[in-house]
């Protein structure tokens, strides 16, 4: 890709921008939110045509006028933000636009959906209906469609968010395997040791432009993240407490049982509790019960059984208001679907469970003025970039919508944080900024229950650890002295040693 500019209104996403990955390479692809890695990967895939520049592959000019044309090119990607059909299957959304005929042999196409998701480590069942699965799963299936299409030029955006280590691994070893037969894989993640473990060389985007490409191999993750953000970066990493955490528990989870989407049991018993001033982390593959436990505990989802206290009191089951009222702070892992209301303007985003309160209404009036003066307080205070209050929070960027959403939970003095996957594909200085909130909010006495796939922010943050799989706790660990390997062990449901 060479001269590669894309404009939108107001906006110059990509800049003359040059790219070029060999065949049988692994060419990772950096940058912050908003630096153009998305928009130059949508040019790529023929969603978006260039305003300037010229594509080759394998050495032929292209003109892609639609992605039915990137594919006939054979390239696939795993998109970050899901092309999916939520009423379809798993299998059809995979087998979806290709066109062999006229005959589909659903059943056939199964046991092929099947085997490479066990090959591969990003199993999910080929018949259950997206609608009902978590946002990892739904990711395991973009990646099982390119692997379905057997692309020649392979572009992954975060792949790895929802692996364990060991399933990492292997489908590291799987990306260079795929590259020693001559494929080309463009490998777009904010983990830098995983950039440093599986790329040839690197290519970071800042501000619309490419500054550098270097060989993986020579590079430091601190020099990564000094040409992403243009300033040194202080990567994630346990920091000593001035004071341990309190001795008086603010939530305790007792024996809590919930009813799957799919049926059975999605939580099997689960107890657990977390004092005034800790972190405790929660570890597991995506779909294993996370955002059941998450969704439990803030009301949104009826338990079939168990207990829900917060400072001794019991808690109304499913019951939202309840939790909020008790100063239960939720950090939903979808954070534009589930976090705020996409077409609302961030000012209106801010007071979604405060509404009803003497500071912002009187009566069925709400008070304007006030609602505007806090969003403008809490986009200073949270360093929210955006135009104004006013702005919808749809065209708010990941990093800045998920400080509006910690922004908002944070402003109603919550006892306790209930963050799920808080910094699911974030650039390495959003990723800073939330772990940096989420430190300060535990220094501060509040309880956080840490709930994520990611194992290295997991031992960053977390005082205790704990593992879920399938719908049970099965493990806790310390994490200043656990083996990163033995809790993803844990993860993927083998025995502690």
């Amino acid at each position: 890709m060479r001269g590669i500019t894309k404009r939108f209104p107001g906006v110059l996403a990509n800049d003359g921008v040059d790219f070029e990955a060999g065949i049988g390479e692994v060419h990772a692809l950096l940058g912050e939110n908003g630096a153009g890695k998305s928009t130059l990967s949508n040019i790529l895939t023929g969603l978006y045509r260039p305003d300037e520049g010229q594509i080759e592959i394998y050495g032929e000019p292209v003109q892609f006028h639609s992605p039915g044309d990137a594919i006939d090119a054979g390239i696939g990607m795993v998109h970050q933000h899901f092309r999916l059909v939520p009423p379809f299957t798993v299998a059809e959304n995979i087998v979806l636009g290709e066109h062999e005929g006229f005959l589909v042999h659903p059943r056939r196409i199964e046991r092929h959906v099947a085997e490479l998701g066990s090959r591969y480590s990003v199993a999910v069942d080929p018949r259950a209906r997206v609608w009902h699965l978590s946002v990892g799963e739904q990711q395991r299936v973009e990646i099982l469609k390119a692997l379905y299409r057997e692309a020649r030029i392979l572009i992954l955006d975060e792949p790895t968010a929802v692996l364990t280590p060991q399933e990492s691994e292997s489908l590291f070893v799987t990306l260079r395997a795929m590259a020693a037969e001559g494929r080309t894989v463009i490998f777009i993640s904010h983990k830098l040791h995983e950039v440093k473990a599986v790329a040839d060389r690197v290519t970071v985007l800042r501000g619309g432009r490419s500054v550098a490409t270097v060989d993986a191999a020579t590079v430091t993750p601190r020099e990564l993240a000094s040409l992403m953000v243009g300033r040194q970066v202080e990567l994630s990493q346990r920091q000593e407490r001035a004071t341990p955490p309190a001795d008086t528990l603010a939530l305790e989870v007792s024996d809590l049982r919930v009813r799957g989407d799919r049926g059975g049991e999605a939580l099997r018993g689960v107890s657990l509790d977390v004092r005034h001033g800790e972190i405790l982390g929660v570890a597991g593959v995506a779909g294993n019960g996370q955002r059941e436990l998450a969704e439990a505990i803030t009301g949104i989802r009826p338990p079939s059984s168990g207990t829900v206290r917060v400072d001794g009191r019991e808690l109304r089951t499913s019951d939202p208001r309840s939790a909020i009222a008790a100063g239960i702070a939720h950090v939903p892992e979808d954070r534009l679907g589930t976090a705020v209301a996409p077409s609302l303007s961030i000012a209106e985003n801010t007071v979604l469970k405060s509404y009803r309160g003497p500071a912002v209404s009187r009566g069925p009036m709400l008070l304007w003025r006030v609602i505007q003066r806090h969003a403008v307080e809490l986009i200073q205070r949270y360093a929210v970039h955006a135009p104004g209050p006013g702005a919808r929070a749809r065209d708010l960027s990941g990093g800045n919508l998920q400080k509006l959403v910690l922004g908002r939970e944070f402003s109603g003095m919550p006892r306790v944080v209930v963050a799920a996957s808080p910094t699911r594909g974030l650039d390495v200085g959003a990723i800073e900024t939330v772990h940096q909130y989420l430190r300060q909010a535990a220094w501060n006495g509040v309880a956080v229950l840490l709930i994520s796939e990611d194992l290295d922010e997991i031992v960053a943050l977390a005082d205790r650890v704990v593992v879920m799989y399938e719908g049970a706790l099965t493990g806790e660990f310390d994490p200043e002295v656990a083996n990163v390997e033995e809790i993803g062990l844990a993860m993927a449901g083998g025995e502690r040693a």
